[in-house]
């Protein structure tokens, strides 16, 4: 898969569930809003990733790898409260977003491959 195919999946499944989980969530806090933030950032970089743009690719790297680290908390939490919904959410944005940086790195390669 192509890596702003795998960004955009990515960019939309962080939205998704960080409005679920903000709908979820009483008492209108606005960290579950975080992921859903950088999603929509990640859209922004879509048109720059798929013209292989090599400074907001690297961008969309740095927003992917950063959100995935950070998307550790939420799930630790869920497993720490028992919300299995949650626990779904967490592992949905964490898959989808380990998968569009590998797909990032095998972009890079291939691009390092084709220059030499």
């Amino acid at each position: 898969m192509k890596a702003h195919t795998a960004s955009l999946i990515n960019a939309i499944t962080l939205i998704v569930c960080s409005a679920w989980a903000y709908l979820a969530v009483s008492g209108g806090h606005w960290t579950p809003l975080i992921p859903g933030i950088v999603g929509v950032a990640l859209i922004a970089c879509y048109s720059g990733v798929k013209a292989e743009n090599k400074v907001i690719a690297h961008i969309a790297v740095l927003l992917t790898a950063m959100i995935l680290i950070a998307l550790f908390m939420p799930l630790r939490s869920a497993f720490q409260s028992g919300d299995v919904l949650a626990m779904v959410r967490a592992v949905l944005m964490i898959a989808t977003t380990a998968f569009a940086l590998f797909a990032f790195i095998q972009s890079f390669r291939a691009a390092r491959k084709a220059r030499a």
